[in-house]
């Protein structure tokens, strides 16, 4: 089951530019959001770089790599932008959605 994503967009029309910033898990049920918002920030312009910065979020292995490979084609998904416009995206990875944090304890 997909959780919610907290997600913020900052967008710098004079250097032409969006970030979107997300927390949470990202997995293949909710991936789709982030591209929407990716193909929003894409019709700003052509030329309009978009950051998607995971860094605070946990991500599916299988969803970063779909991530980066459409990264490196430049393109979005063919369902979320039918046109196939130049998208230029950038990835900012999480941690694994399987990566588990050890909790530390300081003995005194």
């Amino acid at each position: 089951m997909s959780g919610k994503l907290d997600v913020k967009v900052a967008l710098n029309l004079e250097g032409e530019s969006a970030v979107i910033i997300v927390r949470g898990s990202v997995d293949a049920g909710n991936v789709q959001a982030l591209y929407s918002l990716a193909r929003r920030a894409n019709s700003m312009g052509p030329g309009f770089g978009i950051t998607v910065d995971l860094s605070a979020a946990t991500v599916e292995q299988e969803v970063l790599d779909a991530l980066q490979a459409y990264a490196s084609l430049r393109r979005l998904p063919k369902y979320i932008d039918p046109e196939q416009a130049e998208c230029i995206l950038r990835i900012v990875p999480g941690e694994p959605a399987n990566h588990t944090r050890q909790d530390m304890t300081l003995a005194v």
